[in-house]
């Protein structure tokens, strides 16, 4: 049986740690405790129309799937060490977004992330926008499609990276990169 957390708010340091099972819905994490950490180690889990304001919000978490949410400017840091996921519909605002991460799916997303997507396995990205310095940094078998990009020194020592039907505004991007087709 899943858990279900609706209309809630979180601030305390790892509010949800752990969670199995679970679908996150309509819940704010932000706050005068300033916790970080509010669903390391789940797995399983749904999130759902949720705003995040807090550091490290989703790492090392397993299966999950991300929709209609929001992390801004202060989620420092906000998805590390987690895979097989998905990310629909949602902005991602935080620095260094998407690290270490192996098998994530994000589709209709805006993301402006000064270091996103580095030292990843597996990341595909559609029907995004994306603004990032250090874009992708030492990452591996990540697939763009209908992507608007804009940032420099993009795509650093890559290996396996396909881009269909995308717009990249860049510099100095592609150095020390293999099989870039």
């Amino acid at each position: 049986m899943r858990t279900i957390i609706q209309n809630q708010q979180f601030d305390e340091e790892r509010a949800l740690y752990g969670l199995r099972a679970g679908d996150v819905v309509d819940c704010t994490f932000a706050g005068p405790a300033d916790g970080e950490s509010v669903l390391k180690e789940a797995r399983g889990i749904g999130v759902k129309d949720c705003s995040f304001s807090l550091r490290y919000p989703l790492w090392h978490v397993d299966k999950f799937h991300m929709h209609d949410s929001k992390m801004d400017e202060a989620t420092r840091a906000p998805i590390w060490y987690s895979k097989d996921g998905i990310i629909s519909d949602s902005d991602l605002h935080g620095i260094k977004a998407v690290r270490e991460c192996r098998n994530i799916k994000i589709t209709d997303c805006t993301i402006t992330s000064e270091e996103f997507g580095w030292k990843s396995q597996g990341i595909t990205v559609s029907d995004s926008t994306l603004a990032a310095q250090y874009l992708f940094l030492d990452s591996r078998d990540v697939k763009l499609d209908k992507v608007q990009m804009s940032g420099k020194y993009s795509f650093q020592y890559m290996e396996n990276l396909e881009i269909t039907n995308s717009i990249l505004d860049t510099k100095d991007a592609f150095w020390h990169s293999k099989n870039v087709t």
